[in-house]
């Protein structure tokens, strides 16, 4: 493995170049975690330690009654049998039970609501220093007895390389729809991996989505370089109650085991962009992916 310095990196056009050497590499993070100042929903500490581990937790964000509209809505969503021939809905491989749905602020009245709520807003926008757009949001459903995992990936890989996103200036947050438990799936991350991107091999071939979305095989990180970044950082689980949530940054290493447990996990999961961001062609791919995974649409949430 070669492991890229900073120099290395600043002699091309693309600061975090991905899926275009035979050999996966490591690359030094050359922006910023945090953007913005102090002044914001989120207190001085908790801010810090997102800077240094990449993701910080709210015990309870929603009301019991916030939390049981949001769940009438996810009954409402995953049983309707013409949203599933919807291709921003995602099912199971080994099923067809809803795994996904995207765009889900688009679908929903009450979602688009969920994103506008300052509680939620107003910690992107402190973390990123800006107004901020929705880059992506979805809806993940894994429910008991067959729930898949997703494997270790960091988004920005993906949202560079196939999305064009320039820089890791984006944050996701992950409200908890059901109860997030150690054994039915919970959401794991390496503390501190966000300030190491890892360069991927293999390219990216015509409508690699379609597939990924089920199994992701490309922009996958090498296990070379997870162990890596595991025996440095450790794995941390987050647990939480139904209605705390999580926010992490871009370029976190992340997974999610897969559920064999009687307890579904559901989580609504909202990605905000900087506008200072904004997404243009796609550094490693033919063409930028749907809107829907994408966003093409860069007005500021307000």
């Amino acid at each position: 493995m070669t492991a890229l310095t900073n120099e290395a990196a600043r002699q091309t056009a693309d600061d975090y170049p991905t899926r275009k050497a035979s050999e996966p590499a490591l690359l030094y993070r050359k922006h910023p975690v945090v953007w913005g100042d102090r002044e914001g929903p989120i207190d001085s500490e908790t801010l810090d330690s997102y800077e240094a581990k990449g993701y910080l937790q709210v015990e309870q964000l929603l009301t019991a009654d916030e939390l049981a509209a949001c769940r009438a809505e996810l009954d409402r969503l995953s049983s309707d049998e013409e949203l599933k021939r919807d291709e921003r809905v995602v099912v199971e491989r080994t099923s067809n039970e809803v795994r996904s749905v995207f765009d889900v602020h688009k679908i929903s009245p009450l979602f688009a609501d969920l994103v506008r709520d300052p509680r939620v807003v107003g910690r992107a926008r402190q973390i990123l220093g800006s107004d901020v757009y929705v880059h992506q949001s979805r809806i993940n459903y894994k429910p008991g007895f067959g729930g898949g995992d997703f494997y270790w990936h960091s988004d920005f890989e993906t949202w560079h390389a196939e999305d064009g996103m320039p820089q890791p200036r984006a944050t996701s947050i992950s409200i908890a729809l059901t109860e997030n438990y150690v054994h039915n799936g919970a959401l794991m991350i390496m503390p501190g991996s966000h300030k190491t991107f890892v360069s991927c091999v293999g390219r990216t071939p015509e409508d690699h989505y379609r597939e990924s979305l089920k199994k992701q095989e490309i922009g996958v990180p090498d296990q070379n370089s997870l162990t890596i970044l595991a025996e440095k950082h450790g794995i941390d689980v987050l647990t939480g109650p139904a209605g705390s949530a999580i926010m992490f940054d871009c370029n976190c290493m992340h997974g999610s085991g897969g559920n064999i447990t009687p307890f579904p996990r559901s989580n609504i999961f909202i990605v905000f962009n900087s506008v200072e961001n904004t997404c243009g062609a796609p550094f490693s791919a033919p063409r930028p992916r749907p809107a829907f995974l994408g966003a093409r649409d860069f007005t500021p949430v307000m």
